[in-house]
């Protein structure tokens, strides 16, 4: 065995460690992509798929062995077709990193907005829910609403969650300094520990968090107050600038993660 290791690294050449580099990279970077995604557990159970394959082949099991062959030729198109947004997204974030400065003043223009139009609609006793995106996509939650696809502005959203607006009921989805879709119905939270007197919009703040790395900005219109939801956690912002560090918090963590 060892010689045999000895003769395959004594065969190595510089472009063989580079594709072995650049494979590792790849893998890595996917891995950091489905993190904190439905995506993820996916990708798994057709890991699970391919390694009972082998199994059946070396265990003679033909008709098991056989019905994933037959599987197992669609696999590309598969993860094709369960990824594409994920993919999309990570398109997307790529274009972020190589142009960093551009969607850094994207998404802090985006924050000023949600920033003013909350205490905006606190101060008017209007509910509101924004779900803002990080690394999981909200594509399969924005689809259950009405498609925007408009810049955030703090008139805009003003304009959603006005009472006599047909759009006011449910969540904004915002994604790359956009409103991807308004009307949104987010999952509710099931959780024990989430307190019997939180009301529909909390809960449902809690719920796309414990499902998802999303940050929630929620307006209570019984209160008139603005809290965020973070990883299943509500945490109230008393002003504009505490929501904007509670806000930097949240994306900042999601910067040290990714590079970690």
């Amino acid at each position: 065995m060892t010689e045999v290791l000895g003769l395959y690294i004594g065969n190595l050449r510089a472009t063989d460690v580079l594709d072995i580099l650049i494979l590792w990279f790849v893998l890595y970077q996917a891995l950091i992509l489905l993190r904190g995604t439905r995506a993820l557990r996916t990708l798994l159970g057709l890991g699970a798929s391919l390694l009972l394959y082998v199994l059946a082949g070396e265990l003679e099991l033909y008709a098991l062995h056989w019905m994933l062959e037959k599987f197992l030729e669609f696999f590309p198109l598969a993860v094709i077709i369960l990824f594409q947004a994920d993919i999309r997204r990570g398109l997307a974030g790529a274009g972020g990193r190589l142009f960093p400065a551009f969607a850094k003043a994207a998404d802090q223009g985006a924050s000023e907005e949600i920033i003013r139009a909350s205490f905006l609609l606190a101060s008017r006793r209007i509910g509101a829910l924004i779900a803002v995106e990080r690394e999981a996509a909200l594509q399969d939650y924005a689809d259950s609403g009405s498609r925007l696809g408009a810049r955030v502005s703090s008139e805009l959203l003003l304009a959603i969650f006005h009472p006599t607006s047909p759009l006011h009921d449910g969540a904004v989805v915002v994604q790359r300094g956009q409103v991807l879709a308004a009307k949104v119905f987010l999952p509710l939270s099931l959780s024990k520990d989430v307190s019997r007197f939180v009301g529909t919009r909390h809960r449902a703040a809690i719920g796309l968090t414990e499902e998802t790395d999303a940050v929630v900005v929620i307006v209570s219109e019984e209160r008139g107050t603005v809290a965020v939801a973070v990883a299943g956690e509500v945490r109230t912002a008393n002003d504009p600038n505490e929501l904007r560090q509670r806000l930097l918090e949240a994306f900042d963590s999601q910067s040290s993660g990714t590079k970690k």
